[in-house]
């Protein structure tokens, strides 16, 4: 009998981020009256519950918003943490173990656009870390661009660990046909996937491929008042 290639499959996981930290990405878009109230941040999904309403109020404090907003904002977030933990408890499978993370935001003046990819099974990988060495290495100084590339990565690998909640499923249910993949994850290219822990160490869970470094060179652009005041404009426009 075979062994299988991968540890994940010897030792299948629960659902969480496949990150240090199990965080879950919180994005708030919420409108009452004509005011508008934005935010992302992470929530850890072991708090207590009342921690939420708490929050929301210290907000809506904070910001001078209108009462109403309270509601809204612990309603929001409750939601998504509820989403979160309906899948707490379930296998994850894997399959790939890299997968190709994009990066498309802007935070303020600073427009960010990379591309790389991140190894899916590294439960050591620090987005935060990443994002902090990234603006280091880019010389970008408004402090609020690393929060939000690291927010950023965050919603991918959540969605992804979503998807693989989803394949375990399908793989419990039809077996059949499945048995090689158990053996070898194959990436988006074609390739048997790399191990970037053995390669790397445990906290570098990023590599670009040495054939698209051109193309996938990191761009960071710092745009003008008025290219700020357009896009926000479009934004607002595509918002209504």
């Amino acid at each position: 009998m075979k062994t299988p290639a991968s540890g994940f499959y010897r030792n299948p996981v629960k659902f969480r981020m496949p990150t240090s930290e199990n965080l879950v990405p919180i994005r708030l878009d919420i409108e009452i009256d004509g005011q508008r109230y934005k935010d992302a941040f992470t929530w850890n999904p072991t708090d207590p519950d009342s921690e939420v309403v708490l929050f929301a109020k210290r907000t809506v404090k904070d910001l001078k918003l209108p009462p109403a907003f309270v509601t809204q904002i612990a309603q929001s977030i409750q939601s998504q943490l509820a989403d979160f933990r309906s899948y707490e408890g379930q296998d994850m499978y894997a399959g790939e173990k890299i997968i190709p993370i994009k990066l498309d935001l802007r935070v303020n003046h600073t427009l960010v656009k990379d591309q790389f990819l991140w190894d899916l099974n590294n439960f050591e990988s620090d987005p935060e870390e990443f994002a902090r060495i990234f603006c280091k290495d880019m010389a970008i100084e408004d402090p609020e661009v690393g929060p939000a590339i690291a927010f950023a990565i965050r919603e991918q690998l959540y969605e992804i660990a979503i998807q693989s909640v989803v394949s375990a499923r399908e793989s419990r249910l039809s077996k059949k046909g499945r048995r090689g993949a158990e053996y070898a994850p194959v990436s988006k290219g074609g390739a048997v996937a790399v191990d970037l822990v053995k390669l790397f160490g445990p906290k570098s869970s990023v590599v670009r491929k040495r054939k698209e470094w051109d193309v996938y060179e990191p761009i960071v652009d710092l745009l003008s008042n008025e290219e700020v005041d357009a896009l926000e404009a479009k934004e607002e426009r595509n918002f209504r």
